[in-house]
């Protein structure tokens, strides 16, 4: 039976602010996932970019990474006609390094973006969740805004500076935010997730301080328009048919959603499903595809919305690798829309075979 099983390796850890986060989403899906039905395989990265076969993300948590010489190094042989894993010390893997499917549960760059996603591309792997491009204007929060401007789906306004002009042109910059923008006004940096650098601010001053916190993160900032309104999030799950789940509110306990409130549940609170009139929910599911389809996203996302007082829906943004730990908003959204966490890992991996087989069936030169 065991050579029926799928052989999965999951890849977690990374560069970015969000590898604690990636640790916690990878010790759910190890506990989660079919072994029944799947050999898991697994790979954590640490800090620095290294790769290490078979750490395991729980012991990783409680002791971080080994030293380098203490565990085994591996690197992708990008070889089209056999992708595999190979030890860099020599050591045997399992079935030679062969596997099946990567699934990734990388947050934020380095792993969200479409950079290893264009690794993966590479080497013709199969793995879960949207290709290249649709990483990477998931996680580019300008050229996701433009993408959806163009699609005519409602948004705040908003701003993007680069972080050259700030250093040589500041009092201008202030001075078109307020004109623009006005107080309060949230200020992110371009390319993180998981709320890393975002500011809220309410005069000059705290705006001059937060864009110094969101350059430390990105050359590129995106400052928004404040809206008042509850914070709605629905999953998409699917390919070139997705489907949107239950709306879920969340009720933060600070200002915004932030980090912390995000992956240590104190104070914030989910309401699954969210209190909503029916053709509200409707639009809503309408409105989560349709950013889905406009960053050509493909497996999974979260989208992110406001609905204010007077039932007008604002998107927010789309979270292609959203966060998969016990509390995320994601997998609880599928379980109370009937899918429960096990069998959403299952439909996650069925989505990037068939959306590997897919591109197979296209050619890429004449010959």
């Amino acid at each position: 039976m065991e050579n029926h099983k799928l052989r999965v390796v999951l890849l977690f850890g990374g560069r970015s602010g969000e590898h604690e986060v990636s640790l916690n989403s990878a010790q759910s899906i190890v506990k989660a996932i079919d072994r029944t039905r799947y050999t898991v395989e697994t790979i954590g990265i640490n800090k620095q970019g290294q790769w290490f076969w078979g750490v395991l993300p729980e012991t990783l948590i409680k002791e971080g990474f080994p030293p380098a010489d203490k565990a085994h190094q591996v690197t992708l042989v990008i070889d089209p006609t056999n992708p595999h894993f190979m030890a860099l010390d020599g050591y045997a893997l399992p079935n030679q390094g062969q596997f099946d499917l990567v699934f990734p549960v990388l947050h934020g760059p380095y792993g969200e973006d479409g950079t290893l996603q264009g690794l993966l591309e590479m080497a013709n792997v199969p793995y879960v969740g949207s290709g290249v491009l649709g990483s990477s204007l998931g996680m580019d929060k300008d050229r996701m805004k433009a993408v959806f401007s163009d699609k005519k789906l409602p948004q705040a306004r908003y701003l993007t500076l680069l972080r050259s002009d700030l250093l040589d042109q500041q009092d201008n910059c202030l001075n078109e935010i307020e004109a623009k923008i006005g107080f309060p006004c949230f200020v992110k940096p371009a390319n993180l997730g998981s709320s890393v650098g975002i500011s809220k601010a309410h005069n000059r001053e705290e705006l001059l301080e937060a864009l110094k916190v969101a350059t430390v993160y990105d050359r590129k900032i995106v400052v928004e328009e404040n809206i008042n309104g509850r914070e709605i999030e629905l999953g998409v799950l699917g390919n070139d048919h997705p489907k949107a789940s239950i709306p879920g509110e969340v009720k933060p306990a600070h200002e915004f959603y932030t980090y912390e409130a995000k992956y240590s549940n104190i104070g914030s609170s989910l309401l699954i499903p969210a209190p909503l009139e029916e053709s509200i929910i409707t639009r809503l599911k309408a409105m989560a595809v349709g950013a889905f389809q406009a960053v050509e996203a493909t497996g999974l996302s979260r989208v992110d919305f406001f609905v204010t007082s007077q039932n007008e829906i604002i998107l927010n943004e789309i979270n292609t690798l959203p966060g998969f730990t016990e509390i995320s908003m994601y997998p609880k959204l599928w379980e109370a829309t009937g899918i429960p966490y096990s069998e959403l890992i299952d439909h996650l991996i069925l989505l990037g075979l068939e959306r590997f087989q897919d591109k197979q069936n296209c050619k890429i030169s004449r010959d």
